[in-house]
Protein backbone atom coordinates (compact mmCIF):
# COMPACT_ATOMS: atom_id res chain seq x y z
CA UNK A 1 0.00 0.00 0.00
CA UNK A 2 1.08 3.38 -0.62
CA UNK A 3 2.56 5.63 1.95
CA UNK A 4 1.92 9.20 2.59
CA UNK A 5 4.27 10.92 4.92
CA UNK A 6 2.68 14.19 6.64
CA UNK A 7 5.21 17.22 8.13
CA UNK A 8 3.46 19.13 10.24
CA UNK A 9 3.04 21.20 13.15
CA UNK A 10 0.75 19.54 15.45
CA UNK A 11 0.66 22.50 18.07
CA UNK A 12 -0.87 24.88 15.47
CA UNK A 13 -2.40 22.93 12.88
CA UNK A 14 -3.11 19.84 14.54
CA UNK A 15 -7.18 19.84 13.58
CA UNK A 16 -6.07 19.74 9.50
CA UNK A 17 -3.92 16.95 10.04
CA UNK A 18 -5.84 14.88 11.55
CA UNK A 19 -8.57 15.77 8.81
CA UNK A 20 -5.35 15.01 6.17
CA UNK A 21 -5.02 11.82 7.79
CA UNK A 22 -8.48 10.38 7.88
CA UNK A 23 -8.88 11.52 3.90
CA UNK A 24 -5.68 10.29 2.82
CA UNK A 25 -6.83 6.74 4.68
CA UNK A 26 -10.40 7.23 2.54
CA UNK A 27 -8.26 7.25 -0.54
CA UNK A 28 -6.63 3.88 0.40
CA UNK A 29 -3.12 5.02 1.37
CA UNK A 30 -1.30 4.57 4.63
CA UNK A 31 -0.19 7.63 6.53
CA UNK A 32 3.09 8.51 9.00
CA UNK A 33 2.18 11.43 11.08
CA UNK A 34 5.43 13.31 11.91
CA UNK A 35 5.15 16.19 14.37
CA UNK A 36 7.21 19.03 13.54
CA UNK A 37 5.96 21.44 16.16
CA UNK A 38 7.69 22.76 19.50
CA UNK A 39 4.47 23.37 21.23
CA UNK A 40 2.04 20.66 23.41
CA UNK A 41 0.07 19.19 20.17
CA UNK A 42 -3.66 19.55 19.99
CA UNK A 43 -5.39 17.07 22.05
CA UNK A 44 -6.61 14.07 20.56
CA UNK A 45 -3.66 13.90 17.38
CA UNK A 46 -0.92 11.46 18.21
CA UNK A 47 1.55 11.77 15.99
CA UNK A 48 3.60 8.71 14.72
CA UNK A 49 7.09 10.39 15.10
CA UNK A 50 6.52 12.55 17.76
CA UNK A 51 8.13 16.32 18.39
CA UNK A 52 10.52 14.76 20.49
CA UNK A 53 12.18 12.46 17.85
CA UNK A 54 12.34 15.46 15.56
CA UNK A 55 13.92 17.25 17.72
CA UNK A 56 16.68 14.86 18.87
CA UNK A 57 17.19 14.23 15.01
CA UNK A 58 18.09 18.00 14.19
CA UNK A 59 20.55 17.39 17.00
CA UNK A 60 18.75 19.01 20.32
CA UNK A 61 15.92 18.41 22.56
CA UNK A 62 12.55 19.66 22.44
CA UNK A 63 12.97 21.38 26.18
CA UNK A 64 15.85 23.55 24.64
CA UNK A 65 13.87 24.50 22.23
CA UNK A 66 10.79 25.27 24.39
CA UNK A 67 13.41 27.02 27.17
CA UNK A 68 15.13 28.89 24.49
CA UNK A 69 11.62 30.73 22.96
CA UNK A 70 13.94 31.40 19.84
CA UNK A 71 11.02 30.32 16.78
CA UNK A 72 13.71 30.67 13.89
CA UNK A 73 15.87 28.55 15.87
CA UNK A 74 12.98 26.13 16.15
CA UNK A 75 11.83 26.51 13.04
CA UNK A 76 15.61 25.30 11.70
CA UNK A 77 16.11 22.72 13.90
CA UNK A 78 12.62 21.15 13.07
CA UNK A 79 13.55 21.22 9.98
CA UNK A 80 16.66 19.47 9.88
CA UNK A 81 15.29 17.04 12.03
CA UNK A 82 12.36 16.55 9.82
CA UNK A 83 14.44 16.13 6.98
CA UNK A 84 16.57 13.36 9.09
CA UNK A 85 13.50 11.09 9.74
CA UNK A 86 12.10 11.35 6.30
CA UNK A 87 15.19 10.02 4.73
CA UNK A 88 15.06 7.17 7.28
CA UNK A 89 11.36 6.87 6.23
CA UNK A 90 12.61 6.14 3.16
CA UNK A 91 15.56 3.99 3.40
CA UNK A 92 12.83 1.82 4.95
CA UNK A 93 10.52 2.22 2.06
CA UNK A 94 7.94 4.09 3.86
CA UNK A 95 7.79 7.12 1.86
CA UNK A 96 5.64 7.34 -1.41
CA UNK A 97 5.25 11.01 -0.98
CA UNK A 98 5.27 13.86 1.16
CA UNK A 99 2.29 16.31 1.95
CA UNK A 100 2.50 19.41 4.60
CA UNK A 101 0.23 22.49 5.31
CA UNK A 102 1.34 25.85 7.47
CA UNK A 103 2.45 29.40 6.75
CA UNK A 104 5.66 30.93 6.41
CA UNK A 105 7.39 28.69 9.02
CA UNK A 106 5.79 25.36 8.62
CA UNK A 107 6.52 25.98 4.92
CA UNK A 108 10.14 26.23 6.07
CA UNK A 109 10.36 23.38 7.91
CA UNK A 110 8.28 21.00 5.06
CA UNK A 111 10.48 22.89 2.49
CA UNK A 112 13.88 21.57 4.57
CA UNK A 113 12.33 18.58 5.48
CA UNK A 114 11.71 17.41 1.68
CA UNK A 115 15.50 19.39 0.13
CA UNK A 116 17.40 16.04 -0.44
CA UNK A 117 14.91 13.41 -0.38
CA UNK A 118 15.03 12.11 -4.00
CA UNK A 119 13.69 14.10 -7.75
CA UNK A 120 10.64 12.28 -8.64
CA UNK A 121 9.21 11.38 -5.33
CA UNK A 122 6.19 13.62 -5.21
CA UNK A 123 6.32 16.54 -2.39
CA UNK A 124 3.40 18.56 -2.10
CA UNK A 125 3.39 21.78 0.11
CA UNK A 126 -0.24 23.59 0.57
CA UNK A 127 0.98 26.89 1.67
CA UNK A 128 -0.12 30.62 2.52
CA UNK A 129 2.76 31.96 0.77
CA UNK A 130 2.27 30.03 -2.40
CA UNK A 131 0.83 32.91 -4.14
CA UNK A 132 4.40 35.05 -3.91
CA UNK A 133 7.88 34.10 -4.45
CA UNK A 134 8.17 30.49 -3.89
CA UNK A 135 12.11 30.36 -4.54
CA UNK A 136 12.48 30.25 -0.84
CA UNK A 137 10.56 26.76 -0.60
CA UNK A 138 11.01 25.04 -3.75
CA UNK A 139 14.98 26.03 -4.53
CA UNK A 140 16.50 23.29 -6.82
CA UNK A 141 13.87 20.50 -6.23
CA UNK A 142 10.66 19.36 -7.41
CA UNK A 143 8.11 20.29 -4.94
CA UNK A 144 4.68 21.03 -6.02
CA UNK A 145 3.19 24.25 -3.96
CA UNK A 146 -0.84 25.70 -3.46
CA UNK A 147 -1.81 28.13 -2.31
CA UNK A 148 -4.23 27.92 0.56
CA UNK A 149 -6.48 30.67 -0.40
CA UNK A 150 -7.87 31.00 3.26
CA UNK A 151 -5.56 31.08 6.36
CA UNK A 152 -4.80 27.54 7.23
CA UNK A 153 -6.79 28.18 10.36
CA UNK A 154 -9.39 25.29 10.76
CA UNK A 155 -11.40 23.16 8.25
CA UNK A 156 -14.03 25.04 6.83
CA UNK A 157 -15.93 24.99 3.55
CA UNK A 158 -12.93 26.80 1.89
CA UNK A 159 -9.94 25.28 3.24
CA UNK A 160 -11.73 21.76 2.68
CA UNK A 161 -11.95 22.14 -0.68
CA UNK A 162 -8.16 23.00 -1.26
CA UNK A 163 -6.92 20.18 1.42
CA UNK A 164 -9.24 17.66 -0.19
CA UNK A 165 -7.51 18.01 -3.60
CA UNK A 166 -4.52 18.41 -1.49
CA UNK A 167 -5.07 14.94 -0.19
CA UNK A 168 -6.08 13.62 -3.55
CA UNK A 169 -3.09 14.71 -5.42
CA UNK A 170 -0.95 13.23 -2.77
CA UNK A 171 -2.62 9.96 -2.65
CA UNK A 172 -2.44 10.16 -6.62
CA UNK A 173 0.66 10.43 -7.17
CA UNK A 174 1.61 8.29 -3.88
CA UNK A 175 -0.15 5.01 -5.68
CA UNK A 176 1.33 5.86 -9.12
CA UNK A 177 5.01 5.90 -7.75
CA UNK A 178 3.95 2.72 -5.59
CA UNK A 179 2.44 0.94 -8.29
CA UNK A 180 4.98 1.37 -10.98
CA UNK A 181 7.22 -0.93 -12.63
CA UNK A 182 10.98 -0.75 -11.79
CA UNK A 183 12.54 1.84 -13.95
CA UNK A 184 14.93 -0.02 -16.78
CA UNK A 185 19.02 0.39 -16.43
CA UNK A 186 20.42 2.88 -17.58
CA UNK A 187 23.92 2.84 -17.81
CA UNK A 188 24.53 5.28 -19.92
CA UNK A 189 27.23 8.38 -18.14
CA UNK A 190 24.92 11.82 -17.63
CA UNK A 191 25.92 14.84 -18.84
CA UNK A 192 24.44 18.15 -17.48
CA UNK A 193 23.58 21.09 -20.08
CA UNK A 194 23.09 24.85 -19.76
CA UNK A 195 20.58 26.00 -22.19
CA UNK A 196 18.57 29.35 -22.85
CA UNK A 197 16.16 30.20 -25.67
CA UNK A 198 19.07 32.04 -27.38
CA UNK A 199 21.63 29.72 -27.47
CA UNK A 200 19.37 26.56 -28.39
CA UNK A 201 20.77 25.82 -31.73
CA UNK A 202 23.98 24.97 -30.08
CA UNK A 203 22.71 22.74 -27.62
CA UNK A 204 20.77 21.06 -29.34
CA UNK A 205 23.81 20.37 -31.72
CA UNK A 206 26.22 19.18 -28.65
CA UNK A 207 22.96 17.20 -27.19
CA UNK A 208 22.70 14.98 -30.53
CA UNK A 209 26.57 14.61 -30.64
CA UNK A 210 26.94 13.84 -27.39
CA UNK A 211 24.00 10.93 -27.83
CA UNK A 212 25.72 9.53 -30.41
CA UNK A 213 29.05 9.12 -28.11
CA UNK A 214 26.65 7.54 -25.68
CA UNK A 215 25.65 10.13 -22.86
CA UNK A 216 22.32 11.06 -22.02
CA UNK A 217 21.81 15.32 -21.50
CA UNK A 218 20.07 16.45 -19.13
CA UNK A 219 19.40 20.22 -20.36
CA UNK A 220 19.09 22.89 -17.79
CA UNK A 221 17.56 26.12 -18.57
CA UNK A 222 19.28 29.00 -17.53
CA UNK A 223 16.87 30.70 -15.40
CA UNK A 224 18.45 30.72 -12.10
CA UNK A 225 16.82 27.83 -10.43
CA UNK A 226 18.13 25.99 -13.59
CA UNK A 227 21.51 27.07 -13.21
CA UNK A 228 20.98 26.24 -9.08
CA UNK A 229 19.77 22.66 -10.16
CA UNK A 230 22.29 21.94 -12.42
CA UNK A 231 25.01 23.11 -9.76
CA UNK A 232 22.76 20.89 -6.60
CA UNK A 233 22.66 17.70 -8.91
CA UNK A 234 26.94 17.80 -10.09
CA UNK A 235 27.36 18.32 -5.72
CA UNK A 236 25.32 14.95 -5.84
CA UNK A 237 27.78 12.81 -7.75
CA UNK A 238 25.34 11.73 -10.22
CA UNK A 239 27.00 14.01 -13.59
CA UNK A 240 30.40 12.77 -15.49
CA UNK A 241 30.68 15.74 -17.41
CA UNK A 242 29.20 19.14 -17.44
CA UNK A 243 28.53 21.33 -20.79
CA UNK A 244 28.25 25.22 -19.48
CA UNK A 245 27.45 26.55 -22.82
CA UNK A 246 24.81 29.12 -21.14
CA UNK A 247 26.55 30.70 -18.43
CA UNK A 248 24.34 34.27 -18.58
CA UNK A 249 23.15 33.75 -15.31
CA UNK A 250 26.44 35.67 -13.76
CA UNK A 251 24.94 38.68 -16.29
CA UNK A 252 21.73 38.60 -14.07
CA UNK A 253 24.27 38.51 -10.81
CA UNK A 254 26.85 41.00 -11.48
CA UNK A 255 23.95 43.90 -12.98
CA UNK A 256 20.84 43.15 -11.09
CA UNK A 257 18.67 41.01 -13.50
CA UNK A 258 15.88 38.52 -12.41
CA UNK A 259 17.17 35.06 -13.36
CA UNK A 260 20.61 35.19 -11.01
CA UNK A 261 21.51 31.75 -9.90
CA UNK A 262 23.51 33.52 -7.06
CA UNK A 263 27.55 33.64 -6.72
CA UNK A 264 28.16 30.06 -6.29
CA UNK A 265 27.07 29.34 -10.02
CA UNK A 266 29.88 27.86 -12.34
CA UNK A 267 31.77 26.82 -9.29
CA UNK A 268 30.46 22.92 -8.43
CA UNK A 269 32.55 20.75 -11.24
CA UNK A 270 35.61 22.80 -10.52
CA UNK A 271 35.24 22.29 -7.12
CA UNK A 272 34.45 18.16 -7.40
CA UNK A 273 36.46 17.41 -10.08
CA UNK A 274 34.13 16.71 -12.48
CA UNK A 275 35.58 17.45 -16.57
CA UNK A 276 33.50 20.82 -17.93
CA UNK A 277 33.61 23.24 -21.29
CA UNK A 278 32.12 26.18 -20.69
CA UNK A 279 31.14 28.96 -23.10
CA UNK A 280 30.08 32.57 -22.37
CA UNK A 281 27.09 31.32 -23.40
CA UNK A 282 24.07 34.52 -23.16
CA UNK A 283 26.54 37.14 -22.01
CA UNK A 284 25.17 39.65 -23.57
CA UNK A 285 22.51 39.79 -21.94
CA UNK A 286 20.10 40.83 -18.37
CA UNK A 287 16.61 39.57 -17.70
CA UNK A 288 13.95 41.59 -16.63
CA UNK A 289 10.45 40.94 -16.38
CA UNK A 290 7.93 43.19 -18.61
CA UNK A 291 8.88 46.52 -20.24
CA UNK A 292 7.52 48.45 -17.52
CA UNK A 293 9.28 46.43 -14.79
CA UNK A 294 12.89 47.27 -15.39
CA UNK A 295 14.29 49.44 -13.55
CA UNK A 296 14.52 53.61 -14.15
CA UNK A 297 18.46 53.51 -14.31
CA UNK A 298 18.54 51.49 -17.56
CA UNK A 299 16.32 53.33 -18.98
CA UNK A 300 18.93 54.70 -21.61
CA UNK A 301 20.04 51.43 -22.04
CA UNK A 302 19.91 48.51 -24.82
CA UNK A 303 16.48 47.01 -24.49
CA UNK A 304 15.00 44.07 -26.37
CA UNK A 305 11.20 43.11 -25.93
CA UNK A 306 12.03 39.07 -25.96
CA UNK A 307 8.03 38.81 -25.19
CA UNK A 308 5.43 40.25 -23.68
CA UNK A 309 6.89 38.69 -19.95
CA UNK A 310 10.62 38.97 -20.73
CA UNK A 311 12.68 42.13 -21.16
CA UNK A 312 16.87 41.72 -22.20
CA UNK A 313 19.40 44.18 -21.73
CA UNK A 314 22.91 44.33 -23.55
CA UNK A 315 25.53 43.75 -21.41
CA UNK A 316 27.93 46.99 -21.41
CA UNK A 317 31.86 46.66 -22.62
CA UNK A 318 32.74 47.18 -18.72
CA UNK A 319 30.09 44.58 -17.77
CA UNK A 320 31.41 41.94 -20.17
CA UNK A 321 35.16 42.81 -18.74
CA UNK A 322 33.88 41.95 -15.31
CA UNK A 323 31.89 38.85 -16.25
CA UNK A 324 34.97 37.79 -18.10
CA UNK A 325 37.00 37.99 -15.40
CA UNK A 326 34.48 36.24 -13.17
CA UNK A 327 34.50 33.21 -15.24
CA UNK A 328 37.97 33.11 -15.71
CA UNK A 329 38.37 33.02 -12.10
CA UNK A 330 35.93 30.12 -11.68
CA UNK A 331 37.39 28.14 -13.98
CA UNK A 332 41.34 28.70 -13.10
CA UNK A 333 40.20 27.78 -9.74
CA UNK A 334 38.62 24.34 -10.68
CA UNK A 335 40.26 21.04 -9.55
CA UNK A 336 39.26 18.79 -12.76
CA UNK A 337 39.74 19.47 -16.14
CA UNK A 338 38.28 22.45 -17.56
CA UNK A 339 38.43 23.49 -21.07
CA UNK A 340 36.87 27.16 -22.59
CA UNK A 341 35.03 27.65 -25.86
CA UNK A 342 35.25 30.89 -27.40
CA UNK A 343 32.75 32.18 -30.78
CA UNK A 344 34.18 35.11 -32.03
CA UNK A 345 31.27 35.34 -34.21
CA UNK A 346 28.68 36.42 -30.66
CA UNK A 347 27.71 34.87 -27.81
CA UNK A 348 23.67 34.30 -28.23
CA UNK A 349 21.71 34.21 -31.49
CA UNK A 350 20.98 38.26 -30.20
CA UNK A 351 24.12 38.81 -30.73
CA UNK A 352 25.11 37.96 -34.22
CA UNK A 353 25.46 40.76 -36.86
CA UNK A 354 23.09 42.29 -37.84
CA UNK A 355 21.14 41.38 -34.89
CA UNK A 356 19.87 44.11 -32.23
CA UNK A 357 22.90 43.24 -29.69
CA UNK A 358 25.72 42.35 -31.91
CA UNK A 359 28.52 44.49 -29.91
CA UNK A 360 32.12 43.00 -31.33
CA UNK A 361 33.98 45.34 -28.98
CA UNK A 362 32.06 44.59 -25.97
CA UNK A 363 32.47 40.48 -26.71
CA UNK A 364 36.31 41.18 -27.16
CA UNK A 365 36.35 43.13 -23.64
CA UNK A 366 34.88 39.32 -22.00
CA UNK A 367 37.17 37.36 -24.03
CA UNK A 368 40.44 39.48 -23.46
CA UNK A 369 39.35 39.34 -19.37
CA UNK A 370 39.33 35.43 -19.92
CA UNK A 371 42.22 35.10 -21.89
CA UNK A 372 44.98 32.59 -19.74
CA UNK A 373 42.81 31.03 -17.59
CA UNK A 374 42.45 27.61 -18.81
CA UNK A 375 42.47 25.87 -21.91
CA UNK A 376 41.03 27.78 -24.86
CA UNK A 377 39.30 26.92 -27.75
CA UNK A 378 38.48 29.48 -30.30
CA UNK A 379 36.27 29.61 -33.31
CA UNK A 380 35.73 32.34 -35.49
CA UNK A 381 31.87 31.24 -35.40
CA UNK A 382 28.73 32.31 -34.06
CA UNK A 383 27.70 30.35 -30.97
CA UNK A 384 24.77 28.36 -32.64
CA UNK A 385 26.62 27.21 -35.09
CA UNK A 386 26.34 23.94 -35.27
CA UNK A 387 30.08 23.05 -35.56
CA UNK A 388 30.16 25.42 -31.75
CA UNK A 389 28.55 22.64 -29.74
CA UNK A 390 29.82 19.99 -31.46
CA UNK A 391 32.55 20.78 -30.64
CA UNK A 392 31.94 21.28 -27.07
CA UNK A 393 30.81 17.83 -27.32
CA UNK A 394 34.03 16.36 -28.59
CA UNK A 395 35.78 17.90 -26.13
CA UNK A 396 33.78 17.04 -23.33
CA UNK A 397 34.07 13.39 -24.78
CA UNK A 398 37.73 13.76 -24.62
CA UNK A 399 38.23 15.18 -20.85
CA UNK A 400 35.82 12.04 -19.67
CA UNK A 401 37.57 9.70 -21.47
CA UNK A 402 41.06 11.00 -21.11
CA UNK A 403 40.48 11.59 -17.03
CA UNK A 404 37.30 10.32 -15.95
CA UNK A 405 34.62 12.00 -13.80
CA UNK A 406 36.80 13.29 -11.24
CA UNK A 407 39.96 13.79 -12.49
CA UNK A 408 41.55 16.53 -10.63
CA UNK A 409 43.52 19.64 -11.30
CA UNK A 410 46.39 17.80 -12.85
CA UNK A 411 44.50 17.25 -15.77
CA UNK A 412 44.68 20.52 -16.75
CA UNK A 413 48.48 20.43 -16.76
CA UNK A 414 50.51 20.84 -19.83
CA UNK A 415 47.39 21.75 -22.17
CA UNK A 416 48.61 24.92 -24.50
CA UNK A 417 45.73 27.35 -23.84
CA UNK A 418 45.08 29.63 -26.88
CA UNK A 419 42.64 32.06 -26.30
CA UNK A 420 43.16 35.31 -28.07
CA UNK A 421 44.87 33.86 -30.88
CA UNK A 422 44.00 33.98 -34.51
CA UNK A 423 41.85 30.57 -35.48
CA UNK A 424 41.08 29.23 -38.88
CA UNK A 425 37.32 30.35 -39.75
CA UNK A 426 35.13 27.79 -38.53
CA UNK A 427 37.53 25.57 -36.45
CA UNK A 428 39.10 25.20 -33.41
CA UNK A 429 42.57 25.32 -32.90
Amino acid sequence: MATVVLVGTLDTKGAEYAWLRDRLRELGCEVVLVDAGVGEPAPGVVADVPAERVAEAGGTTLAALRGAADRGAAVTAMGEGAAVVLAGLLVQGRVDAVLAVGGSGGSSIAARAVRDLPIGLPKLIVSTMAAGDVAPYVGAKDVTMTYSVVDIAGVNRVSRLILGNAAAAAAGMAKARADAPPEPADERPLVAASMFGVTTPAVDAARERLGDLGYEVLVFHATGAGGRALEGLVDSGLIAGVLDLTTTELADDLVGGVLSAGPDRLTAAGRHGVPQVVAPGALDMVNFGPRETVPDRFAGRNLYVHNPTVTLMRTTRDEMAELGRRVAAKLAAATGPTVLFVPLGGVSALDAPGMPFHDPDADAACFAAMDGAVPTETLDVNINDPSFGRAMADRLHELITEHGPHAGREANAGHETNAGHETNAGGAR
